[in-house]
């Protein structure tokens, strides 16, 4: 199995998906990290986001999990002089230190670059930010979704303005730190220096903004709600029923493949009509022939006529559910099950999608970590002592759960 990151020890401050999604990523990548939990808040503030369907005993959510898996959990109280100690004493042999405060937060509890950099000159400092370092506000991926112009998008034409049902915000600028944290590793192999990092939510949403930000900066149009259609190429992401009543989706990318889609549905003439033949006069015509391809699409059952399209090399899928969606054998794949310290039965999702020479998968990681599940373990390694550790939890330093 290979392990780019053994070897590699993480520090992880952050909370809610899009730091802790960066530390999962790095545990299945095969680095170790130590999730530091605020006791004050007794931890992740994720672990209580629970369904109404969800165990209400365990204090391992849906959610926590999701970006969780594979990671150490040690309960703080970085209000204190021991409880900051133990964090320097972690900075020390770790690589990096993640990080998700307020611009001036850090300073406030003396966990920022500067101060970590005494303990350890060769931390990399991974931080993410709301808005950047200049403006103090928190970052909310709903907020942050309406502000970079998603939401404004998002839903069907005339329709209220929606929010995308995940945090897109958070998984984007996760990736993005990412990146910068695998520069980071290798500019620090080459020259031995640690480095900061940032990275916001604001700006990894408009970065990602891709042809919807070029048809303003060049097309001069401000994109709007168009439901699941393309703004530039039809039929594009257009959703039809079939006979049966199930929704697909048609991705056709040229003229050739629209040919190919009218035979299939009966209708080769619709491809020589001078209102449809090039996508430019598709996309004037978008709303006469989208009715035309939903007749047409009807007089067909999903399956029969998926395998259809897929025959003659059309894009087209079906519009699955959750449920659907993990039948998939690609899916399947990224399924990932194992038993938490209390014997609790979890399934979770590998953020890692990509293989190493088209064979290897991430390791085997555990599972998400019961609040303070390793306090003990992280200390032992430390060098505490059973008393000292007993000391600290009696003075309300730290809190180990005994499973």
């Amino acid at each position: 199995m290979f392990l780019p990151l053994k070897d590699i020890r993480v520090l992880e401050l952050a909370n809610v998906l899009a730091g802790p999604s960066v530390g999962a990523t790095l545990a299945e990548l095969g680095a170790t990290v130590i999730k530091v939990e605020n006791l004050l808040t007794c931890g992740d503030v994720t672990r209580t986001w629970k369904l109404t369907t969800e165990d209400s005993q365990t204090d391992i959510s849906g959610y926590f999990s999701c970006a969780n898996w594979g990671k150490k959990s040690i309960s703080l109280n970085l209000n204190t002089k021991e409880g900051l100690d133990i964090v320097y004493q972690l900075v020390s042999i770790c690589d990096i230190v993640l990080v998700s405060y307020k611009p001036g937060d850090a300073e406030k509890l003396k966990v920022d670059y500067k101060t970590l950099c005494q303990h350890n000159n060769k931390i990399i400092y991974a931080h993410l930010t709301g808005y950047g370092l200049k403006n103090p506000r928190a970052g909310y991926d709903a907020i942050i979704q309406a502000e970079s112009g998603y939401t404004f998008m998002n839903g069907e034409h005339n329709s209220k303005p929606v929010k995308m049902p995940v945090a897109l915000m958070d998984l984007l600028a996760s990736h993005q730190l990412k990146e910068a944290i695998l520069l980071s590793l290798l500019n620090r192999e080459r020259n031995g220096n640690g480095q900061y990092i940032e990275v916001s939510l604001i700006k990894s949403g408009i970065a990602s903004l891709a042809n919807q930000a070029t048809n303003w900066l060049v097309g001069n149009s401000i994109p709007k709600q168009m439901g699941s259609d393309h703004p530039n190429i039809v039929p594009y992401g257009t959703i039809y029923y079939t006979n049966d009543g199930k929704p697909v989706v048609l991705a056709v990318g040229n003229d050739k493949q629209f040919s190919d889609l009218c035979s299939i549905v009966g209708k080769p003439e619709l491809a020589k009509d001078p209102k449809y033949f090039s996508n430019f006069n598709r996309i004037h015509n978008r709303k006469e022939l989208n009715a035309k391809l939903q007749d047409l699409i009807a007089t067909f059952d999903r399956d029969i006529l998926l395998q259809m399209l897929d025959k003659k090399s059309v894009p087209a899928g079906g519009v699955y559910n959750m449920e659907e969606v993990f039948n998939l054998p690609e899916a399947k794949d990224l399924i990932m099950e194992s038993e938490t310290g209390s014997g609790l039965k979890i399934k979770g999702l590998r953020t890692v999608a990509f293989t190493f020479d088209g064979k290897d998968k991430p390791s085997q990681i555990s599972a998400p970590p019961h609040y303070g599940e390793h306090t003990v373990q992280v200390l032992e390694m430390l060098g505490y002592s059973t008393e000292e550790i007993e000391k600290l939890t009696d003075n309300q330093v730290i809190y180990a759960r005994n499973n």
